[in-house]
């Protein structure tokens, strides 16, 4: 088995055993299912999650308990999800406004070069499969984001939304 758990505190870990993921400084509430071909480092993993396989999870990410997050998913540094939320299949975060390779000189950009963009998904949203998600954002309570929609802007608690840009239904 090709795992790689660096976690901080023994049998901080997930409940499940599967091969080929990294778990590095995680933080794993209890009962946290990881399956294979998975990347986290740096995050908090709330109780009673499920992550499915193929997802990437970086650093300053926290997830709240009970959520699903379901595979081919990637969530960046700065996002916050909040317990009981729905991610779907293929969801993408994004944090960066402009993003770019390199500086305006010509070099490498670096940490300095650039500002996150903090996003929070409130209890209980859901979040469709492909949906893209802009950095800034807040979606609310209980909302639910169709399946293949790009969130620009705010989204209301308990509001449906749809479409490219995600607009109420």
């Amino acid at each position: 088995m090709s795992q790689r758990n660096t976690s901080k505190s023994p049998g901080n870990h997930p409940v499940n055993e599967a091969p080929f993921r990294i778990l590095d400084d995680v933080e794993f509430g209890e009962n946290v299912t990881v399956w294979s071909f998975t990347n986290l480092y740096g995050c908090r993993v709330g109780s009673n999650t499920r992550i499915g396989s193929f997802v990437e999870i970086q650093r300053d990410v926290v997830i709240g308990a009970a959520c699903k997050i379901s595979s081919h998913t990637f969530i960046c540094a700065g996002v916050e999800i909040e317990d009981e939320v729905f991610i779907g299949h293929g969801t993408l975060f994004v944090n960066d406004k402009f993003p770019r390779a390199t500086s305006e000189s010509g070099a490498p950009k670096s940490d300095a070069d650039w500002t996150l963009l903090r996003t929070v998904v409130e209890r209980g949203a859901s979040l469709g499969s492909g949906s893209i998600v802009l950095g800034g954002v807040r979606i609310g309570a209980g909302a639910l984001v169709g399946a293949g929609a790009v969130v620009t802007r705010d989204v209301p608690a308990n509001e449906v939304v749809v479409g490219v840009p995600a607009r109420a239904r």
